[in-house]
């Protein structure tokens, strides 16, 4: 049962821990220790008469009642960033996106977007952390989840971003020196880089070993990068994005009409989380700069925002 009416405060400390999902992290930005932040939490709990926080693996996620006690808290700390714009409507905008994406989308899409964003809004800073992964059931720590292929998530909005291809790539000297593949059913005398199978949590990225059933592993990573470098090494075939390959890298596409595999990248956020005016700037960044890169990249051609 409430007792007390919650505090504009304790509210923007739980607007912390839900962005961070770490009670250090908030007290690190709020300028206080995890002590003051735990007591408020615990004073904002007692105040609408439940818990807002439960403990997880990755961090504090918030409970149903925390999700609303959290809408109350953006509405608080949206009137006090116009108030401090000193006009009606804020004419900048001063916040912090976390984002995670697999490593190639970090690299090509992600970092250049952000880069862009930052120059146009001095006041929003972008965290990007690079991670293939399933998209999380309950995510804490992070505004924006770029995944491959669609996801199953509750209680957030899933939005594809756009498309790539996967190709089959080597080096001149590898090919020289093992020959080039006819045709698909002469791949299995070749060895593959690519994803650890074990490892891989992304069921869409399988998808390109299900093309390649006959080639045996040679150098396997859970990072993209890694299967780029062992290819230009002449470490074997590897199964690479298309949009990752220029020219200066020095490999041949092999068999485009046989071993082409479709793959989606797809943004995933609560629908709170993106009604923030730096989340909706950010989602709207990442499409442009996907649009830059029609060439190589094919970008839905719906609004997300």
């Amino acid at each position: 049962m409430q007792t007390s009416r919650p505090s504009a405060d304790d509210l923007l400390v739980l607007l912390e821990v839900a962005r961070s999902g770490r009670f250090s992290r908030a007290a690190e930005t709020l300028g206080v220790n995890q002590v003051t932040v735990s007591r408020r939490i615990a004073a904002l709990e007692h105040a609408v008469g439940g818990k807002l926080l439960v403990r997880s693996a990755s961090g504090w996620e918030l409970t149903d009642l925390g999700r609303r006690a959290l809408a109350a808290a953006e509405q608080v700390d949206g009137v006090l960033q116009k108030l401090e714009s000193g006009s009606e409507v804020g004419t900048e905008i001063e916040d912090v996106v976390r984002l995670s994406a697999p490593d190639g989308f970090t690299t090509f899409v992600a970092a250049p977007a952000a880069a862009h964003l930052h120059q146009n809004h001095p006041g929003i800073s972008v965290e990007i952390v690079s991670a293939t992964r399933r998209a999380a059931q309950h995510r804490s720590g992070l505004d924006i989840e770029i995944v491959v292929g669609e996801p199953r998530v509750m209680r957030a909005r899933a939005l594809r971003l756009g498309g790539y291809v996967l190709g089959l790539y080597a080096t001149p000297d590898y090919l020289a020196r093992n020959g080039s593949p006819a045709g698909a059913d002469d791949l299995a005398r070749h060895r593959l880089i690519y994803f650890i199978s074990s490892m891989l949590q992304v069921d869409d990225l399988d998808v390109g070993r299900r093309h390649l059933p006959e080639m045996r592993d040679a150098v396997t990573s859970t990072n993209v990068f890694a299967h780029i470098e062992a290819t230009r090494a002449g470490g074997g075939i590897g199964l690479l994005p298309t949009f990752m390959i220029t020219p200066d890298r020095g490999l041949v596409r092999l068999l485009p009409d046989e071993v082409s595999v479709e793959m989606s990248y797809w943004l995933v956020a609560r629908e709170d989380t993106l009604r923030r005016p730096a989340v909706a700037a950010m989602v709207r960044q990442l499409m442009h700069t996907m649009q830059g890169m029609g060439t190589v990249l094919s970008p839905t051609a719906d609004p997300v925002v």
